[in-house]
């Protein structure tokens, strides 16, 4: 069976499929599956498999409703989702040291995985000047919270809150406008990132690029408005507005490249 879903896939992504796949068939068979936390990709292969099943169903949770990063509960599709716990809970992390305004999502990130605790169980991180609050498993918050002690050398507290109490936070996006020759996915990355052409052309090929969460490694592939790239190494930026053609034919384009 997973031989023709994977021509809708990715090869790199049949790894996956063949997981939610098994989930999907265990809940055919009255089981219950809660996952570990999804991008938006895998959640939507996870959509896509279970709308092959009459008798299975999924719910997705990420914490708050605008959620990047949720946990999914496959079932049999005579369970009620509504009330089931989806295992995340709120840490907030707080310090008097001043050097907490300097601190990044890429900073608590960090320092989170620098415990050993593997990404999956990790949802989103909302960074404020006066702190943090982010998403964990059940499984492993008690461990965060006991352990998380430093983020980048400055000292912090931590403390499990309600989910009620969560504070998100915009997504920062730092704005630039270019002028393209075409909307290529090489073109635009190599403008972005300020790399030549034949340097972003290695990751692309390498399967270090996403699009939409999605590898993507033809460096040809047009983007278009709302589309998200993240270049292994050099963080991720959406393609905010094609804002239209200069006289000369290029393309006038404004990024937003995730801070």
């Amino acid at each position: 069976m997973n031989e023709h879903i994977y021509a809708h896939f990715h090869p790199d992504e049949h790894r996956f499929v063949d997981k939610a796949a098994e989930w999907v068939e265990r809940a055919e068979q009255h089981a219950v599956k809660l996952t570990d936390f999804l991008d938006p990709r895998q959640a939507f292969i996870v959509t896509s498999l279970v709308n092959r099943s009459a008798d299975v169903h999924v719910r997705f949770d990420g914490g708050h409703p605008g959620a990047e990063r949720k946990r999914a509960f496959i079932a049999p599709d005579y369970r009620v989702l509504d009330d089931e716990d989806m295992g995340i809970r709120l840490i907030g992390v707080t310090s008097p040291d001043e050097k907490l305004q300097q601190l990044d999502h890429g900073d608590y990130m960090g320092a989170i995985l620098g415990l050993g605790i593997k990404r999956d169980k990790v949802g989103d991180i909302y960074v404020r000047p006066d702190g943090c609050h982010f998403l964990a498993a059940a499984e492993v918050a008690d461990y965060i919270r006991l352990n998380l002690n430093a983020v980048h050398r400055v000292h912090v507290q931590t403390e499990m809150l309600p989910l009620d109490r969560l504070i998100s936070t915009e997504v920062k996006l730092d704005e630039m406008s270019l002028s393209v020759a075409s909307l290529r996915l090489d073109g635009i990355v190599s403008d972005v990132y300020r790399l030549s052409r034949a340097k972003v052309l290695i990751p692309i090929k390498a399967g270090r690029c996403k699009v939409n969460w999605k590898q993507v490694e033809d460096p040809s592939k047009p983007l278009k408005q709302g589309d998200v790239v993240s270049l292994q190494g050099f963080g991720r930026f959406k393609l905010l507005e094609v804002e239209g053609v200069t006289k000369k034919g290029r393309y006038r384009v404004k990024i937003g490249k995730y801070a």
